[in-house]
């Protein structure tokens, strides 16, 4: 089993930063790949960017030159700092952990709410 505990969303404005943190705790050792998903108001869940264990990265069209995500492998967390923000971005953004020693399994955060006016 895998926790995960996630902070950093929030309020802002277009054009501003945010940084979101996700920390795992409990398996944490068989952690493989970690990622952030979001979720807008009548949306499907959708990949906003994942790195795996030795640091490959790949991030949604939508956000490419604006996100990066980055992680602590000693610390079991993640990071997505947050530039250029528009109102699109405007979701529900979830923590998601790929771990397991043999059978994999996904695991995810609460979700944090990130709001950007315009």
């Amino acid at each position: 089993q895998v926790q995960l505990v996630e902070s950093g969303g929030g309020l802002v404005q277009a054009g501003g930063s945010l940084r979101l943190s996700c920390a795992a705790s409990g398996s944490s050792a068989s952690i493989k790949i970690m990622g952030w998903y979001r979720q807008a108001p009548g949306k499907q869940r959708e990949l906003v960017a994942r790195i795996t264990s030795g640091g490959s990265t790949n991030y949604a069209d939508s956000v490419k030159g604006r996100f990066t995500i980055s992680r602590d492998n000693a610390k079991n967390t993640v990071y997505l700092q947050m530039n250029s923000l528009k109102p699109e971005d405007t979701a529900v953004y979830y923590c998601n952990v790929a771990a397991g020693l043999g059978v994999v399994y996904d695991y995810w955060g609460q979700g944090t709410q990130v709001t950007v006016s315009s």
